[in-house]
């Protein structure tokens, strides 16, 4: 692995940029945590697919522009560096998409690729359950075959944006009585399908990206089982690889410690000045995530799908982000509890917000613990306990 960028690379680097400031005062900037603008969103993801650049890395024949993984990863760290409003870019084309090219017919592919990369169509994702997060194996969610098509019931929860979305990456159970890890069928569900009830979740900042979603005898066709039946769950796991990368995320943390720098030069946080070893610490630490990440994207370019590697990154990046939230929301006093539309608020009042959604960040996606499991495991083989 090169540690650096070519000169091509760091072009591109440069190119985005200036895509990003061409189009800043059509799209903004995106709160550091949830969709708040929907139009803004959904304007992003049509400015992106017009320029072609909305899954750099897939194919042309499906939108993409064949670029390499690491080329697919500055586009993702420049994105989130910039708080462009990527949020329904998310599962669509860093889950599905990916998902869909890797174990699709090529009938599904010809189907689902092209509305995802033209931005017509919004994904949502439906995986975990209110028995089943970590343990994801353990779900309840039924498919029973009836037919030409599969019948569905049980609920899902934490959907994050089920009531935008068109489509649904689904897991469900189909076999019964054998082991629970071999017994899961993944399915492309139409989200118009009679027998949906969305309901919306608030998260702890008041915001409205997570639903809970409930099946009711929903009928999904059989040619939209993705992959084999009962071998879903090994089609769910490279999904959860790719979810992993998390580039993003610490793109976006080194963002919040640039603005609270710039900031306290600026006069703002006097008690960062009393915390310059700990920011020292951070700003190391968002070097060694970008790595981190930068490592998936290597793997992804040698044709393999990374595993503990993409643990190891996701691990890194959220605890890091809870830390670096934590740190600035201290330094900025009492005033750091401001929230957006107080005028008195530092950073625009984001500093509330981010500090309670990070606290999510180390669950969502697969625990810490889920994921250093992975790390002794795969990475380092070391034995069950």
């Amino acid at each position: 692995m090169e540690f650096g960028l070519t000169r091509e690379q760091q072009a591109l680097r440069r190119d985005i940029d200036s895509w990003l400031d061409e189009i800043a005062p059509l799209v903004g900037e995106a709160s550091d945590t949830e969709i708040v603008d929907f139009d803004a969103a959904k304007a992003f993801t049509r400015l992106s697919a017009k320029k072609g650049w909305l899954a750099p890395s897939w194919p042309r024949q499906y939108g993409g522009m064949e670029a390499t993984p690491i080329e697919q990863a500055i586009f993702s760290e420049r994105y989130a560096y910039r708080r462009v409003p990527t949020g329904l870019t998310i599962i669509p084309i860093g889950f599905a998409g990916p998902t869909i090219i890797h174990f699709g017919t090529d009938e599904q592919k010809k189907r689902f690729l092209p509305g995802i990369t033209s931005a017509e169509t919004i994904w949502c994702q439906g995986f975990s359950e209110p028995g089943s997060g970590s343990d994801l194996a353990s779900l309840q969610t039924r498919a029973v075959r009836d037919g030409d098509a599969y019948v569905v019931n049980g609920q899902k929860i934490w959907t994050s944006w089920a009531h935008y979305a068109d489509w649904c990456i689904l897991l469900a159970r189909t076999d019964f009585e054998g082991p629970k890890h071999r017994g899961i069928s993944y399915f492309l569900l139409d989200m118009k399908s009679p027998g949906i009830t969305i309901r919306p979740l608030l998260n702890i900042a008041g915001t409205h990206g997570f639903n809970e979603v409930f099946f009711d005898n929903v009928r999904i066709p059989a040619e939209n089982l993705l992959g084999e039946e009962n071998r879903g769950w090994y089609v769910a796991t490279a999904t959860l690889d790719f979810e992993r990368s998390s580039i993003g995320g610490t793109a976006a943390t080194r963002r919040t410690l640039d603005d609270a720098i710039a900031a306290a030069k600026a006069g703002a946080f006097p008690q960062l000045r009393n915390a310059r070893e700990k920011l020292a610490d951070l700003l190391i630490a968002c070097e060694v995530g970008q790595w981190l990440a930068y490592r998936v994207a290597w793997v992804q370019g040698t044709g393999a799908i990374p595993n503990h590697e993409a643990s190891a990154a996701k691990l890194f990046a959220t605890e890091l982000a809870q830390r670096a939230a934590n740190t600035v929301l201290n330094a900025a006093g009492m005033s750091g509890q401001l929230r957006a539309g107080d005028a008195r608020a530092p950073l625009r009042g984001a500093l509330p917000e981010e500090y309670m959604h990070m606290v999510s960040m180390t669950i969502a996606g697969g625990t810490s613990e889920i994921q250093r499991g992975i790390i002794a495991g795969r990475g380092l083989g070391l034995p069950r306990g």
